[in-house]
């Protein structure tokens, strides 16, 4: 595989455009069905909105050179070893010869409950790597091979993700760039710093509006956590670990 950035582009633009139709296809299936849970939340609680992307992660590491029966993914066999709990389920795993190579979050958020929702993948997201990488430390992974962890996160681009929003400061001030950051500012900054924290290897914030999205009209509000660079790395850990 060639990674050119049309490429990857393309890659992306097809993965988007598979959300958003299995969004509206489970909500509109929860609506017909007549049951209560419909509307974002029926849309949400459906999952495989984000097996677009990871049919992509799929192709990537087999073009790596991984074989496909390494590769876990679609909800079977993606439980690791936790050191505060006793497994986590991950989105992607890639093991090859009992060596942890990769594990990789795809997470996505369409409104309107922001606030809520991120305060719940911050908390979630940071978790899961400190979970993972003290099971590491105590040798879980029998190997001292160091994984590759990635986050991808899909958001909804709408006026409720783009406003600023205020911040409570009762007692002490925050950080400056959390003020007046909207929603899409805020999970950039929370991508940045999982990156610069050293949390995870690389992520990557993708935003797509409900009228565009279906065709696969995506934009990324900062190239340093984009997906050609996600991608990118991704393929050159894989091709250089491989056992």
């Amino acid at each position: 595989m060639e990674l050119t950035e049309p490429r990857i582009n393309q890659m992306a633009r097809e993965a988007v455009q598979q959300f958003w139709w299995v969004r509206d296809k489970q909500a509109l299936q929860q609506k017909n069905a007549g049951k209560t849970d419909q509307g974002f939340r029926g849309a949400v609680t459906g999952g495989a909105q984000m097996d677009g992307f990871i049919h992509v992660l799929e192709e990537l590491a087999c073009a790596a050179g991984i074989l496909p029966e390494d590769v876990y993914s679609q909800h079977s066999s993606l439980e690791l070893p936790g050191y505060f709990r006793p497994t986590k389920e991950w989105d992607v795993l890639i093991i090859q010869k009992g060596v942890l190579l990769a594990a990789i979050e795809a997470k996505s958020q369409v409104g309107p409950s922001f606030g809520n929702n991120l305060n719940n993948r911050t908390e979630e997201a940071m978790g899961s790597a400190l979970d993972l990488w003290t099971a590491f430390r105590e040798n879980a992974f029998k190997t001292a091979v160091r994984p590759w962890l990635g986050y991808i996160f899909l958001l909804e681009d709408c006026s409720g993700s783009r406003n600023p929003v205020k911040v409570k400061e009762p007692h002490f001030q925050v950080f400056p760039e959390f003020r007046q950051a909207s929603y899409t500012k805020r999970y950039e900054i929370f991508c940045r710093k999982l990156v610069l924290e050293r949390h995870y290897d690389a992520a990557a914030l993708l935003t797509s509006t409900r009228e565009d999205g279906p065709n696969g009209e995506f934009t990324e509000p900062c190239p340093d956590i984009g997906f050609t660079r996600f991608v990118r790395s991704l393929f050159a850990h894989l091709q250089g670990s491989r056992v």
